[in-house]
């Protein structure tokens, strides 16, 4: 009896159960990017000399892992808010067992639209290095790629698909209330949705990673508190758009003196 009692006690905390382990998720992916970003990136820049990697399946592989702990890194803490939301929902709706598994598997749903991302940054990447426009510390080369990456990200702050994307990220409430599904496969499919969203909020932010090392870990975290800004803070579409005005300047600065 004292055993069901105390798993029942437990299973009725879902709700801390999912907020720590996803935290616990977020800081594994930071551990794994503050033992390696920006070691191995210094010692290529150090040997530019050095024959780039073999484009191997093994070698892909490796770059999509380390793409992937990059986005869990930077985006689980910012998506927190809303499988916590989802928990408590589900919660008075089922049984707190269920309501924390179906949490678990509305953030895998996350983590997986994230995923697919990754694998189209490994074909960026292999293409960016097949043309000679990324170094071995994986910036470009090039500062006419630059400033049109920079530019580019500016831009995009301005355009009716991010501010679209963004007012889901920022309002876990509503896109809850919009696009709830029943049961598992529910959660799995707002899972795959939230990361939809999310991705096309966050995606040329993520570009910005080419121009200054994919692997700079200073790049890496101001990029992540930004984004956790956009979509926490309450004049996040404000920052947005103060955001698109600094990158548009940074890259017509770029290129005017690359020409």
């Amino acid at each position: 009896m004292h055993g069901r009692f105390m798993l029942e006690h437990l299973l009725h905390r879902d709700r801390l159960i999912v907020g720590i382990g996803t935290a616990a998720v977020a800081v594994l992916a930071w551990v794994y990017l503050a033992s390696g970003a920006g070691m191995d990136t210094e010692m290529m820049a150090d040997m530019p000399d050095m024959a780039p990697m073999p484009w191997t399946p093994l070698y892909a592989a490796l770059l999509f892992v380390m793409w992937w702990v990059m986005m869990i890194a930077m985006m689980a803490p910012s998506a927190a808010p809303t499988v916590l939301l989802y928990a408590t929902v589900k919660r008075k709706q089922e049984t707190a067992s269920r309501a924390a598994m179906d949490a678990w598997i509305f953030l895998a749903g996350y983590l997986v639209t994230w995923a697919g991302f990754c694998v189209v940054a490994v074909l960026v990447q292999w293409a960016l290095e097949r043309f000679g426009l990324l170094s071995m510390a994986m910036a470009s080369t090039s500062s006419i790629l630059g400033g049109i990456i920079l530019l580019a990200a500016g831009l995009y702050q301005f355009t009716p698909l991010k501010r679209a994307c963004l007012r889901y990220c920022e309002s876990p409430l509503m896109f809850l209330s919009r696009h709830w599904r029943p049961g598992t496969r529910g959660a799995l499919r707002m899972g795959l949705r939230h990361g939809s969203y999310c991705v096309g909020c966050c995606w040329f932010l993520m570009a910005l990673l080419f121009v200054s090392g994919v692997m700079n870990f200073v790049w890496i975290i101001a990029i992540a508190l930004y984004v956790a800004g956009e979509k926490l803070l309450p004049f996040g579409p404000r920052l947005s758009r103060a955001a698109g005005g600094l990158l548009v300047l940074s890259g017509v600065i770029v290129l005017a003196r690359a020409m």
